[in-house]
């Protein structure tokens, strides 16, 4: 859904704003990014993200506001990183490197995907609670770095941005299905180097 600040900057888009240019790059980019990178990787994913820049300021006065400011922009990415592509769809690949540390079992997971028995440090109401620590934070970027593109992207895109299941489906153009067992396995690589940090202090 589309916030306050949204609806706000809208306007002020319109009118050309620069600053509210920077305050939605500031806001939506770490999202593009992800979408783009699902799509066609890490080489091309700047490239993709900054030619959508482009179609965002071309297209800005054409928003039918039929979507939020969110999934048009996420859209205007997938479609530019489609275009980059040349080619059918993306296959989506599950097989990964292995994280450092394997992952946790299934078993600490109920059927929804959600925790039984969360790990403690685990703060489910604000994961970035978690990335206090600069070692934590380097280490669970390379956790992130061993994962499929593809699932490194899902699991971003549902954990930091907040997306729907459903919208990821439509942005990457993959099943719900497919969009639950990558996000599934992305958390049990994430949380098992959780659990060994919080044993060892260590990576």
């Amino acid at each position: 859904m589309e916030g306050p600040a949204d609806t706000d900057l809208l306007p002020r888009l319109l009118a050309g704003e620069q600053q509210a240019y920077r305050e939605l790059i500031g806001r939506y980019q770490g999202a593009m990014r992800a979408v783009a990178y699902a799509i066609v990787g890490q080489r091309h994913t700047e490239e993709v993200v900054q030619d959508a820049w482009l179609a965002v300021v071309r297209n800005l006065e054409g928003f039918q506001q039929r979507s939020s400011l969110k999934t048009w922009l996420l859209t205007i990415v997938a479609n530019t990183a489609r275009s980059r592509l040349k080619q059918n769809r993306r296959e989506v690949l599950l097989d990964d490197l292995p994280a450092p540390h394997g992952s946790v079992g299934d078993s600490r997971f109920a059927e929804d995907g959600h925790w039984l028995t969360a790990p403690f440090a685990w703060h489910e109401d604000s994961p970035e609670a978690l990335l206090t620590k600069e070692e934590l934070r380097e280490c669970l970027e390379k956790t992130l770095l061993s994962l499929s593109e593809m699932q490194r992207s899902v699991l971003l895109l549902r954990e930091r941005q907040g997306l729907e299941l459903e919208e990821i489906c439509n942005l990457l153009e993959i099943s719900l299905s497919n969009v639950r067992v990558l996000l599934h396995r992305g958390r049990l690589k994430v949380f098992a180097t959780l659990e060994h940090f919080e044993e060892t202090g260590q990576c």
